[in-house]
């Protein structure tokens, strides 16, 4: 894995620093709270029709993340330098978290 200082060139290389990046399971859950919180918001808000509130699920999905970030993990959030990246792996690990495969991809990079 690469180091911090050398920029990521692929999605491959920067799932597994993300992986590394989220390896104690409070920061997992609290990513899943804010983003499962954030998608119910956008339900409610497209089903209201008032986009006014759209901001607020980047709000509550970025809080959770970033407090896990600064008071478990003691690291900076990926979304500051590979913000696309970062959020699709959100994503991917909510879906991976509720299929039982994220624990199995913390441990393949934390042995590599």
């Amino acid at each position: 894995m690469k180091t911090e200082n050398e920029p990521i060139e692929t999605y491959s290389e920067f799932w597994d620093f993300y992986v590394a990046e989220h390896s104690q399971p409070l920061t997992r859950y609290l990513h899943f709270v804010g983003t499962m919180l954030s998608m119910i918001l956008l339900v409610w808000i497209v089903r209201s029709g008032n986009w006014l509130y759209f901001p607020l699920c980047l709000i509550v999905g970025y809080a959770f993340a970033w407090f896990a970030h600064f008071f478990v993990e003691h690291n900076k959030p990926a979304t500051f330098k590979y913000p696309l990246w970062s959020f699709v792996s959100d994503y991917k690990m909510v879906f991976y978290m509720l299929t039982g495969r994220m624990n199995r991809e913390v441990a393949r990079v934390s042995a590599g």
